[in-house]
């Protein structure tokens, strides 16, 4: 294995393209949705919608953080309207939840969306047990990943040891504040147009395209002794 599991006990997952495939196309919902919540807000037309849309996050981490640093949006109207998203294109994911069961230690969910939002997509892919809690964009008083602040929020509310924690996400500019505060990080690759922004190979410990496989062998190695 590329990392130690054995040195592992909390486990923190993203949501969005990683604990399921970007082929749901969930977020192409979500996308939609902001790009028309901008074209009412601002009275502009779809083109230019999107190229704010994306400015803000490519900027700010977050439309979210954009919208609200500029035009003083008001964070759950705006949640409540971007996540109003059909979840039937979720699978129940049965081999994951397997899985994700038999990973020692404790499991977080860490997203830049609401827990609201996180809750209904887990609940369709048939693992919300799996999870002790969810650190969302409200937890972190909307100053999103991959702000060092998310991280340190998280760790000081979980009594988290960075040390013996692993990160796995889609979006590789989330791992670096991750690494440097001692996590473990896993970059899944979803092949989604915003993954590789702003990549660091130095910090990436391990590379995957399919969570349940990587899972398979983490789980494996684990029933081996360290």
């Amino acid at each position: 294995m590329p990392f130690d599991p054995h040195s592992v006990d909390c486990w923190i997952f993203d949501l969005d393209n990683t604990l399921y495939p970007s082929s749901a196309n969930l977020f192409s919902q979500i996308d939609v949705l902001m790009g028309k919540f901008i074209t009412e807000l601002l009275g502009c037309d779809q083109a230019e919608a999107r190229r704010i849309q994306k400015m803000y996050f490519h900027d700010h981490g977050t439309t979210l953080a954009g919208l609200m640093h500029f035009h003083t949006v008001e964070p759950a109207e705006f949640l409540a309207y971007v996540h109003d998203v059909d979840m039937s294109v979720l699978d129940a994911a049965p081999r994951l939840a397997d899985r994700l069961r038999a990973l020692p230690g404790r499991r977080l969910i860490f997203t830049n969306a609401d827990a609201t939002y996180a809750t209904r997509a887990l609940d369709r892919l048939g693992i919300a047990d799996c999870f002790e809690g969810i650190w969302d964009i409200q937890a972190m008083e909307y100053r999103p990943k991959p702000e060092a602040g998310a991280y340190l929020g998280m760790i000081d509310h979980f009594a988290i040891n960075p040390t013996r924690a692993v990160f796995i996400e889609d979006s590789a500019r989330n791992l670096p504040p991750a690494k440097r505060l001692g996590m473990q990080t896993v970059w899944i690759d979803m092949q989604t147009e915003w993954g590789e922004q702003a990549k660091d190979d130095s910090t990436i410990d391990v590379k995957i395209d399919d969570m349940a496989a990587w899972l398979d062998q983490v789980v494996g190695e684990l029933a081996r002794k360290p």
